[in-house]
């Protein structure tokens, strides 16, 4: 009977920790992948929230320069309640930041479309924001942590937002790869 009792126990506190991952194995995953110098984990005690943020580098200078802009890059962020992910989450934010002497895209519907491996991803519309005394502009998506994973499954991914056309460099698709990977709680 204890055996059974034990191996019951066994099961019980496998199943509660099946589906989670505490801030610090996040941390830990990120050191195996090598990304953590572009994605940090933060917990806040005042708010009891955990968030998981990164920052992309730079888009490559012949797409900028195409787009007629002078730099492009993303960040990424998710948030959790306390130090233990659990479930994953089902969204992520992310914002591409454009740095332009003349703003790009206000004033327009900027859609995100991705072609991956010959298919196309409708990412939704931006939601626009500017500091233009900063020649900066904010293009805000909430993407789908599923359309996340299908980003990441291609081998180059292309993109575009608004009438701009870009292409994910490895750098890119390597923070991409690491907040997917860390965002999952399987």
């Amino acid at each position: 009977m204890k055996m059974f009792t034990a191996l019951l126990m066994i099961v019980i506190a496998s199943a509660a920790a099946f589906g989670q991952k505490s801030a610090e194995a996040i941390k830990e995953q990120l050191r195996d992948l090598k990304a953590d110098s572009a994605v940090t984990v933060t917990y806040d005690a005042a708010s009891d929230a955990t968030k998981v943020m990164a920052i992309g580098p730079n888009a490559a200078d012949a797409d900028a320069k195409a787009a007629n802009i002078q730099a492009m890059n993303f960040g990424m962020a998710f948030t959790f309640s306390g130090k233990v992910l659990a479930p994953s989450p089902e969204v992520i934010n992310l914002t591409f930041w454009v740095m332009s002497k003349k703003p790009r895209f206000g004033g327009v519907a900027t859609k995100w479309i991705a072609a991956i491996n010959g298919h196309s991803l409708d990412l939704g519309e931006a939601r626009y924001a500017a500091k233009p005394n900063d020649n900066m502009e904010y293009l805000n998506f909430k993407i789908q942590r599923s359309d996340l994973g299908k980003l990441v499954t291609g081998k180059s991914v292309n993109y575009t937002l608004g009438t701009a056309k870009f292409t994910f460099t490895p750098d890119q698709m390597k923070v991409l790869n690491a907040m997917y990977a860390v965002s999952s709680t399987n």
